[in-house]
């Protein structure tokens, strides 16, 4: 079974180097651009489903992945992003935001810690192995799902898992 995962495509958020977790904000042009560039890198990887966050920005990504691949596409709620709170829409580089994600277990103020993340995502990988066993499933979702996602296949230390990014629209590929 494999296991790709991509990142959603750029927002205007992203553009602006901004915190974006619970907020749901379209894609940019060049999102959609990158989006369309993901569904090359797909086609001939034998994806039965993709499997999308209900965000806009991973769902529109998803649709043009869909649409142009012809694979069926599902939303599942367990990918949103982490629910940054109070630091939903600040500058990435924030010292306050930074400070608070290097601590796994702490939940943001008014929303979640990554370690709550974590529970929800390795759950429904737990289940999408089962479901899908034997085939290849294209995860579309967000920055720190994606961050979450990579820990589930590969050991990461707390400096790595703090500095890792999947960029807009890349694609990572897991074997299990």
């Amino acid at each position: 079974m494999t296991f790709y995962v991509a990142r959603h495509g750029q927002t205007e958020w992203n553009a602006e180097n901004k915190v974006c977790g619970i907020t749901d904000i379209a894609l940019t042009e060049k999102g959609i651009a990158q989006a369309d560039e993901l569904a090359d890198q797909v086609k001939g990887k034998n994806i039965e489903i993709i499997i999308s966050s209900p965000m806009k920005r991973a769902v529109t990504t998803s649709q043009i992945v869909s649409e142009k691949c012809h694979i069926p596409m599902m939303i599942d709620n367990r990918l949103v992003e982490q629910n940054y709170g109070v630091y939903e829409g600040v500058d990435r580089n924030n010292e306050d935001f930074l400070a608070n994600k290097r601590n796994f277990a702490y939940r943001y103020p008014n929303g979640e810690s990554m370690i709550q993340v974590a529970v929800r995502v390795y759950t429904f990988l737990d289940e999408i192995k089962k479901q899908y066993s034997g085939k290849n499933v294209l995860i579309v979702s967000h920055g720190g799902v994606c961050r979450i996602l990579k820990t589930y296949f590969s050991d990461m230390t707390n400096e790595e898992f703090f500095h890792y990014t999947l960029q807009n629209c890349k694609l990572e590929e897991y074997h299990i």
